[in-house]
């Protein structure tokens, strides 16, 4: 039921508000999986993570790990098993140091893109990983639409829709198509500077949303539903519904004492 789902997404919400300490938004970028024909899983380029709370951001990313092992940038794709392996070390090192940490994402749910692919990649690599429990995953893609229903972006991809209704985002940001073609041109450094600028973006729409200052496309309908609780909540912050609330509590209030007193 649409009221439920609204109620739960604000209840996460409010939650994350909170306590934004607990909190660690996560976003990476990687080889175009639409491309890929053999079956295996896309290369990832740079991770980023930002503590909610603090605005800290922990950056992974290839051309690092590149420049700490004296690799030119012109010779990373030669060596990109060994740096990739070298990036996901560290990333798993952080997750094991967080594991009191609640992580928020925009959609990394599967073997495509996720945590899953992530794990995969590293597990390719001849690496352990360290996985986060699924309870301290929060989807907040999922989370937005339960809370305002499948239009509140006003089209896809969502979260470039959405960004451009509030009147967010930068020219450091790339698409998927975008990052496909810079990683296809071994632009490690820009993917990089994407992925920095999206976990900053998904940070800024998780705090409006928890502030109820995010602009969105779907109707109060769409938002509420036709649940009787719903639309009560739809009304509830309207001035001219306060009035005649108060209005109608008088006069059934002057009612009842008149017919106490018949």
């Amino acid at each position: 039921m649409r009221y439920k789902r609204h109620k739960q997404a604000r209840k996460t919400l409010k939650e994350i508000e909170e306590s934004p300490r607990d909190y660690l938004v996560i976003h990476y970028s990687c080889e175009s999986f639409y491309d890929i024909h053999d079956g295996r899983t896309p290369r990832i380029t740079s991770i980023a993570v930002r503590e909610l709370d603090s605005g800290q951001t922990h950056s992974f990313s290839i051309h690092k790990i590149a420049e700490k092992q004296g690799v030119p940038l012109a010779a990373i794709s030669d060596k990109y098993d060994e740096l990739e392996k070298a990036m996901l070390d560290e990333l798993m090192d952080f997750i094991q140091k967080s594991t009191k940490s609640k992580w928020v994402h925009w959609n990394m749910r599967d073997i495509n893109y996720g945590f899953p692919a992530i794990y995969h990649r590293y597990e390719v690599l001849n690496g352990v990983p360290h996985r986060i429990d699924d309870s301290k995953l929060i989807d907040i893609a999922r989370v937005l639409k339960d809370c305002y229903g499948e239009g509140y972006a006003g089209g896809h991809p969502r979260m470039q829709k959405l960004l451009e209704l509030n009147d967010m985002g930068r020219k450091e940001l790339l698409s998927g198509e975008g990052e496909a073609i810079a990683f296809d041109a071994q632009e490690y450094v820009k993917l990089h500077q994407s992925t920095l600028r999206k976990v900053n973006e998904i940070s800024n729409i998780i705090s409006m949303a928890c502030e109820n200052r995010l602009k969105i496309a779907s109707s109060l309908i769409e938002v509420y539903g036709l649940h009787p609780q719903g639309i009560y909540e739809l009304l509830n912050g309207r001035w001219w519904f306060g009035i005649i609330t108060f209005l109608l509590g008088l006069i059934l209030g002057a009612a009842f004492e008149g017919i106490r007193n018949f």
